[in-house]
């Protein structure tokens, strides 16, 4: 998964234009709009007729294959349940721009488009292999989004019902032991293919965020590699030639810097402490200042 991962970035930083800018924007516009449909449709017939179902899709209802992400949850006409949907689409609409804002546009792009393609993979393949249907939702693209949010920003502090603080991390811990239970539940449930649906749905995570995701998991090492860099002497020789040449961006592990190489990208790592910038060789190959 790390060489896929890698191959990912490399694509994105040869690839700057692709991708959709604001996609979490368009999502949820549409979303709402589907929901307030929703709530005036008296017939319970417009939402059938966006569901995922791989049988109507292979007769020509080929809208299906993308309607369903724009399902959201079903709150309800009482003010309670608008107000829960309301918060979850702000939720996912700032989890989503933060993202954008932090990898970029083309690995966004990816990284949600991948999470709709092995949805619908699961589900084409419960129905014609194992002949049982899958109810395609777009919770666990939602969740996988969290996931890879509390990834970047463990310590971000949110405020449930706009009272009680708690960290992202916690939030993210919470939904992990839900999810794996959920997994458990329906395997002893004898719906073990459909079980799976949580885990197959999350591959995306755990190809982009996996690296990251382990740091967290494993010690660091005590003794480095013979190509670890010193750091402390990486930072000292930055100062020191910030002061001497001006750029807005160099790299804390090869120097590297925005003024000699125009072209190439750099980004800011979340989980090293201070602000340390690096090239987009590094980011997701260096140790963390700590």
């Amino acid at each position: 998964m790390k060489s896929l991962s890698r191959a990912i970035e490399r694509f994105c930083h040869n690839h700057r234009r692709f991708g959709i800018p604001r996609l979490m924007t368009y999502i949820i516009a549409v979303s709402a709009g589907v929901y307030i449909v929703s709530m005036m449709d008296r017939t319970y017939m417009f939402l059938d007729f966006l569901r995922f179902d791989s049988d109507l899709i292979m007769l020509g209802q080929v809208w299906r294959l993308v309607t369903w992400v724009f399902i959201p949850a079903e709150g309800g006409l009482w003010f309670g349940g608008i107000l829960f949907v309301a918060i979850a689409l702000y939720f996912y609409y700032f989890i989503g721009s933060t993202l954008e804002r932090e990898w970029g546009t083309p690995k966004f792009t990816i990284y949600y488009i991948s999470g709709i393609i092995l949805n619908l993979i699961f589900g084409f393949v419960m129905r014609y292999f194992f002949k049982l249907t899958a109810n395609l939702t777009p919770d666990y693209i939602n969740l996988s989004m969290f996931f890879a949010f509390a990834v970047l920003y463990p310590d971000q502090v949110v405020r449930i019902f706009f009272i009680l603080p708690i960290k992202v991390k916690w939030l993210a811990l919470a939904n992990a032991v839900f999810f794996v239970f959920s997994i458990v539940n329906g395997i002893f449930s004898g719906y073990f293919l459909l079980a799976l649906l949580p885990l197959v749905a999350l591959l995306n995570f755990f190809v982009i965020c996996g690296e990251d995701l382990m740091g967290y998991i494993r010690p660091i090492k005590a003794r480095a590699s013979p190509r670890t860099i010193s750091f402390k002497a990486a930072v000292k020789r930055a100062k020191r030639d910030h002061e001497q040449k001006s750029y807005r961006h160099k790299c804390s592990v090869c120097g590297k810097n925005d003024a000699d190489n125009p072209g190439l990208d750099f980004r800011y790592c979340s989980r090293c402490n201070g602000y340390h910038c690096f090239c987009i060789d590094h980011i997701n190959n260096h140790v963390h200042f700590q």
